[in-house]
């Protein structure tokens, strides 16, 4: 299993209705992409104060890497990750990206 997990430093003056349309979006890609299994998302609460930058956040969970790597060069994707960081502080910079290879053992 992969978690692709994605902070994202929201620019102060974001669409919130764009930021929910991307969201929706990437949500339903899932139908298109068989080895995309889950999303979700949200805003961070950083309840450690570890990451104040970033103010929103989603997770996609695929059953592999390749399916990992389908998704990364879908062209709905791609057009979702344009409007992405149009929305974030600085662009691309204001959008931190973890793929975690999850063992065996871990998944629940």
């Amino acid at each position: 299993m992969i978690r692709h997990i994605v902070l994202l430093n929201l620019a102060p003056d974001h669409d919130a209705a764009a930021l929910q349309s991307v969201m929706v979006g990437l949500d339903d890609l899932r139908a298109d992409l068989p080895g995309f299994v889950h999303f979700e998302h949200g805003p961070n609460r950083d309840f450690e104060n570890m990451s104040p930058d970033y103010d929103y956040g989603f997770i996609c969970h695929f059953i592999d890497a390749a399916q990992s790597q389908a998704y990364l060069v879908n062209p709905v994707h791609q057009a979702l990750g344009t409007r992405l960081v149009a929305l974030c502080a600085g662009g691309v910079a204001g959008i931190m990206v973890v793929d975690l290879a999850l063992t065996e053992g871990s998944v629940a």
